[in-house]
């Protein structure tokens, strides 16, 4: 599969050390630990816009994992630190998919790609459109980067 690479300004970087609890027998990070981490980095693109999965919820959208793949490119090992990119790189009518990249300690190789694909369903399990404003939410750009902008001017 190719991988998408399109990241909208609306993108987030999620860093995170590799624990010795998550590697195998040879000291490289589990395989299956990587679906964690794209759920954390996905929690974290949805916090800096000031919206967690629980007040998407409190809205009557969920977003359960309908797919997801992942290509290991360089081995992840214990204390390794990763910097993972990740947003949305396509809307459907009732989905979404995200992806992510994960990159080395001083981001200069891609240690792995990934990605998500999302329905948008109500509490009782149906499909339902994206709704106008969880789209609006997902392509802003969080409000420290923002500021990080106008200080930058």
């Amino acid at each position: 599969m190719d991988f998408p690479k399109v990241f909208p300004a609306s993108d987030s970087w999620y860093a995170h050390r590799v624990s010795y609890g998550e590697t195998d027998a040879m000291g490289v990070l589990y395989y299956a630990e990587y679906l964690h981490i794209f759920e954390r980095a996905r929690s974290l693109f949805l916090r800096e816009r000031g919206m967690g999965y629980n007040l998407v919820e409190q809205r009557g959208i969920l977003l359960p994992v309908r797919e997801a793949w992942c290509r290991y490119r360089i081995p992840a090992r214990y204390d390794d630190l990763l910097h993972v990119h990740c947003g949305v790189s396509e809307w459907r009518r009732a989905s979404m998919l995200i992806v992510y990249e994960f990159w080395n300690e001083d981001k200069t190789k891609i240690t792995a790609q990934g990605a998500t694909e999302h329905p948008t369903v109500n509490p009782q399990g149906k499909p339902v459109a994206v709704p106008g404003w969880f789209k609006e939410v997902c392509d802003s750009i969080p409000a420290t980067r923002e500021a990080d902008a106008t200080h930058q001017q």
